[in-house]
């Protein structure tokens, strides 16, 4: 009898009607909005795609808080969000579209820096220092570990500040990619060796 019934069921589902996927983006926008509206949304993401690869974006009221590249696993991102900050989350792009235009800016060449509010709620103490300090090194520049350390209060700190770097929960935006090694070398970076040296080149050749 059900194996009846799941043959009926799969002779039927091919005659059914294919839903438009614009009416899908639509239903799902008013969703967001209304969500949003009653005050049920407390972080929005969505992704854009880049130089590095696609990048999962995600803001609270306060801000941008979260900015992931692919080999981070989006899911586990949204996943570790929904525990550390809120379950109310949901794809709502229209939330991000400053931050994903001034990301499009900067790997355009058209911006050296960002303008964004900033929800640093992911990261405290000296790793929160370190973050404060990541802005300080200008576009086309580069700061070794050590300086950075120095520059947050704790000159012997230098594997701290690496930890720190490694853990920034806003590559790109704060540019821990501009931190290298006494030696000039690229040491770690979030997002790998690769986009390290994408973003580096990139400023580079402004």
């Amino acid at each position: 009898m059900i194996n009846n019934t799941a043959r009926d069921l799969g002779a039927l589902l091919p005659t059914l009607p294919a839903i438009d996927p614009d009416l899908l983006r639509a239903l799902h926008d008013r969703l967001g909005a209304a969500a949003q509206r009653e005050g049920l949304l407390d972080v929005a993401y969505r992704t854009v795609d880049s130089p590095v690869g696609t990048l999962l974006l995600a803001a609270t009221e306060q801000g941008l808080v979260r900015v992931a590249y692919a080999s981070e696993g989006h899911d586990a991102v949204l996943a570790r969000l929904a525990t550390d900050i809120s379950p109310r989350i949901l794809a709502a792009p229209a939330r991000l579209d400053i931050a994903a235009g001034e990301i499009e800016e900067y790997f355009a060449r058209r911006r050296t820096g960002f303008d964004l509010p900033l929800d640093l709620r992911l990261a405290g103490g000296f790793r929160r220092e370190v973050l404060n300090h990541l802005a300080e090194i200008r576009y086309g520049h580069t700061a070794s570990y050590a300086q950075l350390a120095a520059a947050a209060g704790n000159p012997k700190a230098v594997r701290a500040v690496g930890t720190a770097c490694g853990h920034n929960p806003l590559p790109i935006v704060l540019p821990c990619h501009r931190v290298v090694r006494s030696d000039g070398s690229p040491g770690g970076y979030v997002g790998g060796a690769e986009a390290k040296h994408t973003l580096l080149s990139l400023e580079a050749a402004r």
